[in-house]
């Protein structure tokens, strides 16, 4: 039997998963916000600002959200496709908080108010231009349950915000291919394609991990 992503189904499956307490570490730390939502059938287009997104095909599955990074200089993960979030500051209580402020201050989405959390998955080691940073990457999982959020208002880090079916990516129906030239070696890296987007690197291994568990709960 195929495996469902209808929201209920995902959320149960997570539900299952065991709490993973924080580690004591030395490297820096950080935090994403991986956000699921139920289809908005009813809306077009992609979504800058507004939250509004092509119809999901499949009619019910889950979708995920994803930002596009601004392209700045300095930032190792300049435009490439991400989730929200960032580095933990020295005032934050916990990397759950991390995820919370971070998705705020990049998107002006209160997950506290507006999201359901589901899980947290396992850290990801940070890699950029093929090198381990010394900073390790906790993806926490949350819902929205509400017909539609509050208006997204995007910070100068993100240029924009889509809605993708996680169906696709989880069923390797979007899978593709990313030529990253890394010191001129041009490196095939393992991808999603995503409304003429690619999601490579950290956010398709994180993505992975996700499609793992729930294909394993």
């Amino acid at each position: 039997m195929s495996t469902s992503y209808d929201l209920a189904a995902v959320a149960a499956r997570l539900a299952m998963l065991d709490l993973v307490s924080e580690a004591v570490t030395t490297e820096r730390q950080a935090a994403v916000a991986a956000i699921l939502r139920a289809p908005r059938s009813t809306l077009g287009g992609s979504a800058p600002a507004s939250g509004a997104a092509p119809p999901n095909p499949q009619g019910h599955e889950a979708e995920v959200l994803l930002i596009r990074r601004s392209e700045r200089q300095g930032d190792p993960w300049s435009g490439q496709m991400a989730f929200p979030g960032g580095r933990r500051e020295p005032a934050d209580p916990s990397l759950y908080y991390t995820a919370l402020r971070e998705t705020e201050e990049e998107i002006g989405l209160d997950l506290a108010q507006h999201g359901r959390f589901l899980a947290r998955l396992a850290d990801v080691p940070a890699v950029a231009r093929a090198r381990r940073v010394g900073m390790t990457i906790t993806p926490f999982v949350f819902a929205l349950d509400e017909p539609e959020p509050p208006p997204f208002q995007l910070s100068a880090e993100v240029a924009e915000v889509i809605w993708a079916p996680i169906a696709p990516m989880a069923r390797g129906q979007s899978a593709a291919r990313y030529a990253y030239n890394h010191e001129g070696n041009v490196l095939d890296m393992p991808a999603f394609a995503v409304e003429q987007r690619i999601v490579w690197g950290l956010t398709y291994r994180m993505l992975e991990m996700l499609f793992e568990v729930l294909g394993g709960a």
